[in-house]
């Protein structure tokens, strides 16, 4: 017992102090993109930025992005990435969110409001990035903002797709795909994910982000 004691205490400290690191190269590399980075921000592991001339990231202040592996127990495949695809588009991540493995791409709009949580491998993309028709594919697709409410928490694996509002205090379960709006306070799931209950004020409380193992 006390050698798993100390087994586990290490691993947190390694983890901390690898997160120290990261937290520095990260808000270096937000400087260099002009990208807007609020106080008490925790990287686990790199958050990749692509930021289109004439666009704008902007993240709030207590949020936590997970992106190695040994940050996550859920088993994260891949790093955060916050991209902007042209002149105008913006991405807006509200105070106290969470996001692991999350990837999000804007083309015009991807807004999440306070206290939201991407689980692991989440990806949310307002555009359908190339035309439909065989001729069409190699030109730009369409589009359309995306928004998702306070305390909203996607579960593994969702996919969020263009101009959709995820509606306050909503669960959406794992694997599910968000192709229409969802109301506030429900829990959806599905492809298309749809309301199948209701999320309890009890359950809706968002778990403090060093609690955000998913």
């Amino acid at each position: 017992m006390l050698r798993e004691r100390v087994a586990s205490r290490l691993a947190f400290l390694s983890e901390e102090l690898r997160s120290e690191w990261w937290t520095l190269a990260v808000r270096v590399n937000a400087a260099y993109w002009a990208i807007v980075l609020g106080e008490g921000c925790r990287f686990y592991g790199p958050l990749h930025l692509r930021k289109a001339p004439g666009s704008q990231i902007r993240i709030g202040s207590r949020c936590l992005f997970r992106s190695s592996a040994w940050s996550n127990r859920v088993g994260l495949d891949r790093a955060c990435m916050l991209s902007t695809l042209y002149e105008g588009a913006r991405i807006v991540i509200g105070e106290g969110s969470g996001l692991s493995g999350t990837v999000i791409a804007a083309a015009t709009a991807v807004d999440l409001g306070k206290s939201v949580v991407c689980g692991g491998n989440v990806t949310i993309m307002d555009t359908d990035w190339h035309g439909v028709g065989p001729e069409d594919r190699c030109r730009r697709g369409a589009s359309e903002a995306v928004t998702i409410e306070d305390n909203v928490w996607l579960g593994l694996g969702v996919v969020v797709l263009k101009g959709v509002t995820i509606g306050h205090d909503t669960v959406v379960s794992a694997r599910s795909v968000v192709s229409r709006s969802l109301p506030p306070g429900v829990l959806a799931a599905g492809n298309p994910a749809v309301p199948v209950g209701v999320v309890t004020p009890h359950a809706a409380e968002r778990p403090q982000p060093s609690g955000c193992e998913e």
